[in-house]
């Protein structure tokens, strides 16, 4: 029997989440990866350098923030078969449970179809505009409702089945790389003239790290809402990552409405094509399907993780 170190991680979360207190005292540690690429980006990252330059020293960033975490977690690993004992498995797992969203994601999404299920949009664009980076000035109910079922369904992926995925496979080394390798994604993997060349390496190695997790994601969606098939394998290429487009399109075939379309971003408006074009416009009771969809679909995460701790 394997132990059950991610489904311990997965129920640690969901009892838990990241609480207030030990935020305010400590932060989170996603918070020491943003700081050290911070760090590193304003001094490896400088204009005068070539293409070709930041394009090297982005690289040496990403190899040195993997192999730094991933030893870090070996380390930490073997300390807690140190002084744990037959207990180290869930030593573990206490170290792993930051890696993971579950909860936090609910947070964050749940206020959003509260504020439009009371006709709120204001509070609504406030919410949402709390976890995406698009424009939500101008956002009418449908606009909120379709950037909340968006963020909802890819960071499913980002925030619970990829740390998950990694955690299963390697480890606490495994679930602390990815989570270092997604938020340098998220901080300099962009296009825009300054982070093109050194955030191209974190973008790509964000995108390989999450191509199994990403395809996974969008199954457990269809599963856990019982249809989106079709939609899922047709408009998953329709979104401009290799990655985003999986449990997005699921989603959208679950719910039977369409995402993406013109998106605006720092004023300027993106025509990003259709997830799902043939379903109807998203209001507030298709986000707050999405959001038991998505309960169903960390259900169906927990049974598979469950499978894999007990297997023969």
């Amino acid at each position: 029997m394997a132990e059950p170190v991610a489904l311990a991680s997965l129920a640690l979360d969901v009892a838990l989440g990241w609480p207030r207190g030990l935020y305010t005292r400590i932060g989170h540690p996603v918070g020491a990866f943003a700081r050290i690429i911070g760090w590193w980006e304003g001094r490896w990252n400088r204009p005068a350098l070539s293409a070709s330059g930041r394009r090297l020293h982005g690289l040496l960033l990403m190899l040195l923030l993997i192999a730094g975490t991933a030893a870090a977690g070996l380390a930490l690993e073997a300390l807690a078969r140190l002084w744990l004992g037959r207990w180290w498995w869930l030593g573990i797992a206490v170290l792993a449970w930051p890696a993971l969203a579950q909860r936090s994601l609910w947070q964050h999404v749940r206020p959003v179809a509260d504020a439009l299920e009371a006709d709120n949009l204001p509070v609504a664009r406030a919410q949402v505009g709390m976890v995406v980076g698009r424009d939500v000035e101008a956002l009418d109910e449908a606009g909120v409702a379709r950037a909340g079922i968006e963020t909802l369904s890819e960071s499913f992926c980002d925030g619970v089945v990829a740390p998950a995925f990694w955690l299963l496979l390697l480890g606490l080394p495994g679930v602390w790389a990815y989570k270092a390798i997604n938020t340098a994604d998220s901080l300099i993997g962009h296009r825009e003239d300054r982070w093109r060349a050194f955030g191209w390496a974190a973008a790509r190695i964000d995108d390989a790290a999450n191509l199994l997790p990403a395809r996974l994601s969008g199954l457990l969606i269809c599963l856990a809402g019982g249809r989106g098939w079709r939609t899922l394998w047709r408009d998953h290429g329709q979104h401009a990552s290799p990655n985003a487009g999986w449990p997005e399109a699921a989603m959208a075939g679950a719910l039977g409405v369409a995402l993406a379309g013109p998106i605006s971003y720092d004023g300027q408006v993106q025509q990003k094509p259709w997830i799902g074009a043939e379903g109807r416009v998203a209001g507030a009771a298709d986000l707050r399907r999405a959001l038991g969809i998505y309960l169903r679909a960390c259900l169906w995460l927990w049974a598979l993780m469950g499978v894999a701790a007990w297997r023969p």
